[in-house]
């Protein structure tokens, strides 16, 4: 429940004379609490905390895998707090196997001491694991839906997608884009002659989310265009070819 600065602070202040109740008041915690980290200063609970990358900025973590995540989380993941308890959940159409076990692989990769769960619902399995670091990992949290607030990556987010962008693009596809086949017609010789063409497609509803996927795109200078109100598309032969090759197939 606690990072290395209540932590630190405690020990600080029983050390330089203060009791526990008087350390208990004055930082917000459990007598009890402030006696174990008296007490016990590696407990176990404590070399958890130091598994987040956020607490603990000199744990090493997979950047890759952490940018992929935002990505998903961003297009259909969301947090959930109750009682102290965090946890995040990722929705998936049943008919997508293997971005389950990507979105499985990935929260198994940042948070190897946490359990993953599918969860069944009608057409949908949902990838679910409780970590209260996850509000450490994703500030985006917050109360009401993506679209009706703002949402802007903290600076070293922008970081870690600026250096990953191929990953952070496949979180947002795999989650909210499609690829599919477009048509349209040309008259060639006086004949109406119809061409068909692959089309990447991004859907979301937040102008914030839009804007950071088309910079991605930017990154790996791959031509997009706004198709529509909430839709965003890639089309151009050679920027299809690179996002296949960026992605990978949806799957």
């Amino acid at each position: 429940m606690y990072n290395d600065r209540v932590r630190s602070a405690a020990r600080d202040a029983l050390a330089a004379g203060s009791s526990v109740s008087d350390v208990a008041r004055s930082l917000g915690v459990a007598r009890s609490t402030i006696r174990e980290w008296r007490d016990r200063p590696n407990s176990p609970s404590r070399q958890i905390d130091k598994q987040c990358p956020r607490c603990s900025p000199h744990r090493s973590w997979s950047l890759c895998s952490y940018a992929a995540l935002l990505g998903f989380y961003l297009g259909d993941g969301c947090l959930s707090t109750h009682v102290g308890k965090v946890v995040l959940r990722v929705s998936w159409d049943e008919s997508h196997p293997g971005i389950v076990d990507d979105v499985s692989e990935l929260i198994a990769t940042l948070a190897p001491h946490r359990t993953v769960f599918h969860v069944p619902a009608p057409g949908t399995t949902v990838v679910q694991a409780g970590w209260k670091h996850w509000l450490c990992l994703f500030p985006q949290h917050g109360p009401g839906r993506k679209h009706e607030r703002t949402i802007a990556l903290e600076p070293w987010q922008q970081e870690i997608v600026d250096a990953h962008p191929a990953d952070f693009l496949r979180g947002l596809f795999h989650s909210d884009g499609c690829r599919t086949r477009n048509w349209a017609t040309k008259v060639v010789a006086g004949e109406k002659k119809r061409y068909d063409y692959p089309r990447w497609e991004f859907s979301n509803r937040s102008d914030d989310i839009h804007a950071l996927c088309g910079a991605a795109l930017d990154k790996l200078q791959i031509p997009w265009r706004r198709s529509g109100r909430f839709h965003l598309s890639v089309s151009r032969r050679e920027a299809v070819a690179a996002l296949d090759a960026a992605i990978g197939p949806k799957a």
